[in-house]
């Protein structure tokens, strides 16, 4: 089965840019939810995540998208169970401790990628690559420190089903990486929504959302979710694991951004400059790259 051509580098590095940027938008778009609570959230995301990825694998392939999806096998379905723990995980750890509890816990993604990657697919990890993930690390405490809590046992446990998101984006884009030149993993993002949304329907019922909530939820299940999540699985055929997983902490960055200019949610001073912080260590390690001869 012939794979679709890597995007070309500076392609990739935009596209990968782009898809944090969408991912950030969940917290804005929430915002006008009306009634709808969060596992029927959850739910209604995959599941309008899932027809978006069916969709767009039916126009861009046609019947080879279910070949694909066939000739994925046991790689495509592991790929498709991380994805499915990160659609769910994070919603039910929010229902135990807080956003900063959630994020913080998040932000060890970068590290156990790079340290993944290069256990399993030997990519070599620049100083300046793992400098600037612990710069990015600690910019993520100081946005946050503030609303750490793990005094009882709820934020313990909510925190520990938080960690399975970065454990499970660092087994999925090492995976991606690894089987970029030989499997086409795109219907696994299709798999994990359909299996998050089998996941999560029980606890969402009975549905409450009105009519202005299922615009929203559809918004978040294309834009936020199916799209950018297609995004990584196509930059993932050029861009290294590392690289990928700091690029991706942008959304911590961008988060707090659209809920001030969207929401009114006027960020403290230590989101700014914790977020300041992030942004110039992803800055500092791109630009050192592009400042190398190719």
């Amino acid at each position: 089965m012939t794979l679709p051509a890597p995007p070309r580098r500076s392609v990739a590095l935009v596209l990968m840019i782009v898809a944090p940027l969408l991912w950030s938008m969940a917290g804005v778009m929430m915002r006008s939810i009306e009634r709808a609570g969060p596992f029927e959230i959850a739910f209604w995301r995959s599941t309008f995540a899932a027809l978006f990825v069916a969709g767009a694998l039916a126009a861009l392939q046609g019947a080879g998208a279910w070949r694909a999806m066939w000739a994925a096998g046991v790689v495509g379905l592991m790929s498709g169970v991380m994805w499915a723990t990160m659609f769910t995980a994070f919603i039910f750890a929010l229902t135990l401790t807080t956003t900063a509890n959630v994020l913080v816990t998040n932000s060890i993604g970068a590290l156990l990628t790079a340290l993944l990657a290069w256990f399993v697919l030997r990519e070599p990890v620049p100083a300046r690559t793992w400098a600037a993930i612990a710069v990015a690390t600690a910019g993520m405490a100081v946005m946050f420190g503030a609303g750490l809590r793990a005094d009882d046992g709820a934020h313990f446990s909510g925190m520990l089903i938080a960690l399975a998101i970065p454990v499970a984006g660092a087994i999925n884009i090492v995976m991606l990486r690894h089987s970029a030149s030989r499997i086409d993993l795109m219907p696994a993002v299709l798999l994990g929504a359909l299996l998050s949304a089998a996941v999560t329907l029980p606890w969402a019922l009975p549905f409450e959302a009105t009519q202005r909530d299922y615009l929203v939820l559809a918004s978040l299940g294309i834009f936020q979710l199916g799209l950018p999540c297609m995004l990584l699985v196509l930059v993932s055929r050029t861009l290294r694991a590392p690289e990928m997983a700091l690029l991706g902490l942008l959304e911590i960055v961008l988060g707090p951004l659209w809920a001030w200019l969207g929401a009114g949610e006027v960020p403290a001073l230590a989101t700014i400059a914790g977020g300041a912080i992030i942004l110039g260590a992803v800055a500092a390690n791109q630009l050192w790259l592009w400042s190398r001869p190719a």
